[in-house]
């Protein structure tokens, strides 16, 4: 499981990024405490693979919506439960699957912005399927004007369009959640279309023009993403946005202790 922490104030131009920390050797009341006291996250990711009841329980969730919803279909889905700080806020970010948020504790804001552009563009969709890091997106005040806000109470669920930019800020409360990502054949086709993209722009330099997600061209990009998806330059790249900056104090719940920078195991193999 992993824990997230945030610095405040943003920077103007994005919504903030938050840092990746562990839990060290803390019991499970004790992460509680810590995050009740502000500035903390903890994501459970993937209960439905760890514990039935949880896939039971979104097999009938997902049944339920595809008898009241005609041609809806998400044959691969999971879920994750996310316990944050009464003043937790989720940055400015967008995701590639389908996405689900279920509240079941604690009250929080969610804003949802349009899936077009300014709001997002190809290039930050890429930058998520290459580099695996979903907050790394510019964003502006003026934004707000042009979203959609919803308070969430416990017991509501809601879901937004595909790959909406979105934000979330709890209420004055600790909050549990349940988040949900889904996928069909559309998106998984989109998804390989975004690391394709990506690859092209990022390692060769060249600015791609289709979008299309089935054809020839597609094909091509589909074969070129699997060759190059595991190799030694993204796994690198991944290894850099993906490092643990902190842990939890065990002696002062609530605080985090820096960690020293080291360099990313896949560099060290890559120099």
């Amino acid at each position: 499981m992993s824990i997230t922490a945030w610095s405040r104030p943003a920077p103007r131009d994005r919504a903030g990024s938050g840092a990746k920390g562990e839990i060290g050797r803390l019991r499970g009341h004790q992460v509680i405490g810590a995050i009740s006291r502000g500035g903390l996250w903890l994501n459970l990711r993937n209960v439905t693979a760890i514990d039935r009841r949880y896939r039971d329980m979104i097999e009938r969730m997902f049944g339920e919506i595809a008898a009241r919803v005609p041609g809806f279909d998400a044959p691969t889905h999971q879920a994750g439960i996310v316990i944050s700080s009464p003043d937790a806020q989720v940055y400015y970010h967008a995701d590639l699957p389908g996405q689900g948020l279920v509240q079941i504790a604690g009250r929080k804001r969610v804003y949802i912005y349009p899936n077009t552009q300014p709001f997002i563009r190809p290039e930050h969709l890429e930058n998520i399927a290459l580099f695996d890091v979903e907050v790394d997106i510019p964003y502006e005040p003026w934004y707000d004007w042009h979203a959609q806000v919803i308070d969430l109470e416990p017991g509501q669920m809601l879901n937004w369009p595909l790959n909406a930019p979105h934000r979330v800020e709890n209420l004055d409360t600790v909050n549990i959640s349940m988040t949900i990502s889904y996928v069909n054949d559309d998106i998984r086709r989109t998804r390989i279309l975004h690391l394709a993209n990506g690859m092209l722009r990022h390692r060769f330099g060249y600015a791609p023009r289709s979008r299309s997600i089935r054809g020839p061209v597609f094909f091509a990009k589909r074969v070129m993403q699997k060759l190059l998806r595991d190799g030694k330059s993204v796994k690198r790249e991944r290894a850099v946005r993906r490092t643990i900056d902190f842990r939890l104090d065990e002696s002062d719940l609530g605080k985090i202790v820096d960690l020293p920078k080291e360099p990313p195991k896949a560099a060290l193999a890559a120099a």
